[in-house]
């Protein structure tokens, strides 16, 4: 799953403004601020990861550690260019999350509408190569948002990981 074409790194927050530009760019995702985004990239940089081809941005992930379950990797937001999809970038950016500074996680959760069927597709495919289940609940419905303003939130909880996963 190495992918010889990007470089991998921990965000910093002079990559906040970038970040924000991509999600910008990329729906159906949620725009946060940009403060949102220095704060990842500072306070959560252990946790998340950026991606780089030829010196300029090409992904992000954003996660952290659940705060009520330590063995869960909570990832917030995963963002590729446009330009740079479909070559395996997102699930070599989740793989080397999890391998080389979330190794402590048994378990993936993150959250995803369910018109967002790549979402769903890929971390189902992440799931399936890992060979550990994704099961999927609901979990924040629509009625949590206010009338019309948010498609539900399913729940996607993946794993478990075992502990001397090395592919």
């Amino acid at each position: 799953m190495h992918n010889e074409l990007f470089s991998f790194r921990k965000p910093k927050m002079e990559d906040g403004k970038a970040i924000h530009e991509l999600v910008r760019q990329s729906p159906p995702l949620d725009l946060n601020s940009q403060y949102c985004y220095l704060l990842l990239c500072d306070h959560f940089n252990e946790t998340c990861i950026v991606a780089e081809h030829e010196s300029r941005l090409a992904g992000f992930i954003s996660a952290y550690c659940h705060p009520k379950k330590p063995d869960t990797l909570f990832v917030w937001q995963v963002v590729v260019v446009e330009d740079m999809r479909g070559r395996g970038l997102a699930g070599d950016m989740l793989h080397r999350l999890l391998s080389e500074r979330a190794s402590w996680a048994s378990f993936i959760e993150t959250t995803v509408t369910p018109s967002n069927r790549a979402s769903i597709r890929f971390f189902q495919a992440f799931a399936d190569h890992k060979k550990v289940p994704c099961q999927r609940y609901s979990y924040m419905t629509e009625d949590l948002f206010g009338e019309g303003s948010h498609e539900e939130e399913l729940l996607l909880r993946i794993g478990p990981f075992r502990a001397d996963r090395t592919e």
